[in-house]
């Protein structure tokens, strides 16, 4: 697993900018918000009410798919 719950939501779009769009899917479209800046991603998902689980699947996904390329 290339992302975990504990990263920054910034530093993992910063990584791997196609999960923004995952990001966005799921409910979390505040990326710019200055809580991005700062929160993890478990913490993100929790304040929105997503399910962190299925979120970190999804965004690992994307990344394992950007990985390949």
């Amino acid at each position: 697993m290339k992302i975990t719950k504990d990263m920054s939501i910034l530093d993992v779009v910063q990584k791997y900018p196609d999960t923004v769009g995952v990001f966005m899917n799921s409910g979390m479209g505040c990326l710019g918000c200055a809580a991005a800046h700062f929160e993890n991603i478990e913490q993100g998902a929790l304040a929105h009410g997503i399910d962190v689980d299925a979120l970190m699947k999804d965004l690992n996904v994307v990344a394992d798919a950007a990985a390949a390329n």
